[in-house]
């Protein structure tokens, strides 16, 4: 395993982010297709033993369950101080908002409870799950920043954002004083490459660590056509995001499973050691051991410039789908996520 920095803080993370949105009472939340508690153990324990030393959960997966899991696992297997351990909150509820509950209140409370969940003191990155459209972004950074102050949290990020949304809240937390945003975890993969329109730049310059979910497009970058999954069977909301593109993008699945087969590998090896020559550390779930394998195995991958070429050539145009088109303003319209010029190999 590799390691690096995260963006401008002082957390040393591995190349690879375990994803644990698929760890989770199974009849708890959202999804079907999550792991119970002794297998999600299992993975857990052999991704600290591949030397993944950066774990990413939220409040919101599967009700809070996750969290307990990752919590559980990491104090049996692992010195606190050996692990980077990130998870998000979500923005207020409509019964917050009419009780009167500020975003700096909200903010402490979910971490409270998420720190109740993981059964720790702090927790090493909270996230900005998305963005709340009804909270001032000034509130959202003092609470952000008093939960810095506290001890309760190292550093912060923000996931599902727009760029100009980022930048405006960076400018905020310096105008005051505030802790800044270190990273973001926005949908990113090959076939999914809108973040390069003007997010990637903005991190580029401000030292700002990417970490993008979905950097195996829900695994349809890690299985030749007709090969199937129990979540691609049942993750709906997967199949919202991808499914419209299914065509064009089997024309880049299918690149990657010729690199795979060139380089005698997994396609995920082969999808994952392209992202990482463009972030800092991929968000990569696992529900089977092989999963953390190929995870790790992508960091010694190396693709030459022509082969990185030959797996973006073919990228065309895509709809902002996912968390970030879902939660914007009535007065946005879809022609403002729509119609823009595509980014290219």
């Amino acid at each position: 395993m590799k390691y690096t920095k995260l963006g401008t803080s002082d957390l040393t993370v591995s190349r690879i982010c375990l994803g644990c949105m698929g760890f989770g009472d199974p009849a708890n939340g959202q999804h079907s297709w999550t792991l119970p508690e002794a297998p999600s153990r299992e993975i857990i324990k052999h991704g600290l033993d591949e030397g993944i030393n950066f774990f990413d959960t939220a409040i919101g997966y599967q009700n809070g369950t996750s969290e307990a899991y990752v919590g559980r696992a990491l104090r049996d297997f692992v010195k606190r101080e050996n692990v980077v351990v990130a998870t998000k909150f979500l923005p207020r509820t409509n019964d917050e908002i009419d009780n009167g509950i500020s975003p700096q209140e909200h903010i402490r409370r979910s971490l409270d409870m998420s720190l109740r969940h993981l059964g720790m003191d702090y927790v090493d990155l909270y996230i900005y799950h998305m963005w709340d459209y009804r909270s001032p972004i000034e509130d959202v950074m003092e609470g952000l920043n008093n939960a810095v102050e506290s001890g309760k949290v190292r550093a912060i990020g923000i996931a599902n954002a727009w760029a100009y949304q980022l930048s405006h809240a960076n400018d905020v937390a310096a105008a005051n004083g505030f802790a800044q945003f270190v990273s973001v975890q926005n949908h990113y993969n090959l076939i999914f490459r809108e973040e390069e329109r003007e997010m990637a730049r903005l991190c580029a310059e401000n030292n700002i660590a990417m970490t993008p979910y979905s950097a195996l497009a829900s695994g349809r970058l890690a299985r030749h056509p007709g090969e199937s999954s129990k979540r691609l069977q049942e993750d709906s909301y997967a199949k919202f995001k991808y499914d419209k593109t299914a065509q064009e993008d089997a024309v880049i699945i299918d690149r990657v499973a010729q690199l795979a087969q060139r380089h005698d590998v997994s396609m995920s090896e082969v999808a994952l050691a392209w992202l990482l020559t463009k972030v800092t550390a991929p968000v990569v779930g696992a529900t089977k051991m092989r999963h953390v394998d190929t995870a790790v195995k992508a960091v010694e991958l190396e693709l030459t410039p022509e082969e990185i070429q030959y797996l973006q050539e073919p990228y065309v145009p895509h709809a902002i789908v996912g968390v970030v088109a879902q939660n914007m303003p009535e007065s946005a319209t879809k022609e403002q996520v729509w119609t823009r010029e595509s980014p290219k190999g």
